[in-house]
């Protein structure tokens, strides 16, 4: 089977044509999809993209309340947590594992390019109680695209594939890095699509100590709140310290009597259309 890396060099040097056959196979010999490595964030990884913020999300919130939301109501001691970029196998499951140790009901918003290559896991998250959300296609940076026709583009290409997976199309929107302007959330709202920011950010992308994850979130965390953490990470990153550290949120928020529920549950909002 041809090697993340091969394909990762093919990618950048033309990456439209990487994007149509992303997949290698052995025509004789291998009926398997999978690379070694799950597919790369087009827009680049988190700790890179991150560093910029082009539209602030509470403006946004603010300007399209039936569309963009970040947190639930505060007077309800619950909180959802959610998880970014998956499924990625070498991490989800692991984070899956987590989940079902406590039973902890999570939120997952998954790229269409890894839903495609990992099909099993996407029906794993679904089976074990979580919900499913639309991530994009690829995770470009959908402000410095800039075109319409490329969010629509990425949108519908991951809704198909999730509907062939999970049997439903997800109402719910997560864009890559949380970027976007108001006529991509314009256009969102046509598609009829809720968009989920959050109101805690783990900063689990910067991959700090599992200590320093869990004091990112438990320092911040309040009744209503979305805490965004990540399953999956580009070919060099690691979600190691993600993992360890929900072992230090969960239970220090249960035995405060927090309660963890899904966005949809969260926010008393469908998730399919």
């Amino acid at each position: 089977m041809v090697s993340g890396e091969h394909v990762f060099a093919e990618y950048l040097s033309n990456p439209d044509d990487v994007k149509e056959e992303w997949w290698w196979k052995d025509k004789e010999n291998d009926d398997s999809r999978e690379t070694d490595q799950p597919p790369p964030l087009e827009g680049g990884g988190e700790m890179s993209e991150r560093q910029q913020l082009p539209v602030s999300n509470i403006l946004l919130q603010q300007q399209y309340p039936e569309t963009v939301v970040l947190q639930g109501a505060t007077g309800d001691n619950r909180v959802a947590l959610t998880f970014d970029d998956g499924p990625d196998p070498r991490f989800t499951e692991q984070v899956l594992d987590v989940l079902n140790e406590y039973d902890v009901p999570a939120t997952f918003f998954v790229m269409g390019a890894r839903a495609d290559a990992y099909p099993a896991i996407v029906t794993r998250i679904q089976e074990e109680g979580h919900i499913i959300g639309n991530h994009t296609y690829w995770h470009p940076n959908l402000v410095e695209e800039g075109e319409i026709s490329t969010l629509e583009r990425e949108v519908t290409q991951t809704e198909d594939k999730l509907a062939d997976i999970i049997g439903y199309r997800t109402k719910l929107f997560r864009a890559p890095y949380g970027f976007l302007y108001n006529e991509l959330v314009e256009k969102l709202a046509e598609m009829e699509y809720t968009v989920v920011g959050w109101s805690v950010d783990s900063l689990d992308w910067r991959e700090g100590p599992p200590e320093e994850i869990a004091y990112n979130v438990l320092s911040n965390v309040q009744p209503g709140a979305i805490i965004l953490m990540h399953d999956g990470a580009e070919w060099e990153g690691d979600r190691t310290n993600t993992i360890e550290s929900l072992h230090q949120i969960i239970p220090a928020l249960q035995a405060q009597g927090i309660e963890f529920v899904t966005v949809p549950n969260l926010l008393n909002i469908p998730y399919q259309k």
